[in-house]
């Protein structure tokens, strides 16, 4: 606590604000009958930054289970990602979903 002392004696104290770590966001990809695997990993590549071995094998991971973790990033950057990858793959015709959600903490 800060203190600030007044001109009449007292003493004010002001409680200061803990900071939190920014809470993160995992970015989804659904799994769908049309988006080809290659666009998956090239997705994965381009957009998420991943080695072509990580990619396969998220890419494998979402087809397997129907949805998978891109990555974890803070909110901003987990909504920026998740939206270049949809602007991407609509502008190669797939209907790809990627979603954002909370990370359990």
């Amino acid at each position: 606590m800060a203190r600030q002392p007044k001109e009449d004696g007292q003493v004010l104290t002001r409680k200061r604000e803990k900071l939190r770590e920014p809470g993160m966001w995992k970015v989804l990809l659904h799994n769908d009958d049309y988006t080809t695997q290659e666009f998956v990993v090239f997705l994965l590549k381009t957009v998420f930054r991943k080695a072509e071995s990580e990619a396969t094998a998220i890419m494998l991971a979402v087809h397997r289970a129907g949805v998978g973790v891109a990555g974890v990033y803070t909110r901003d950057v987990a909504e920026t990602r998740a939206e270049r990858g949809r602007q991407l793959a609509e502008r190669e015709g797939f209907p790809l979903l990627l979603t954002v959600e909370a990370e359990d903490v």
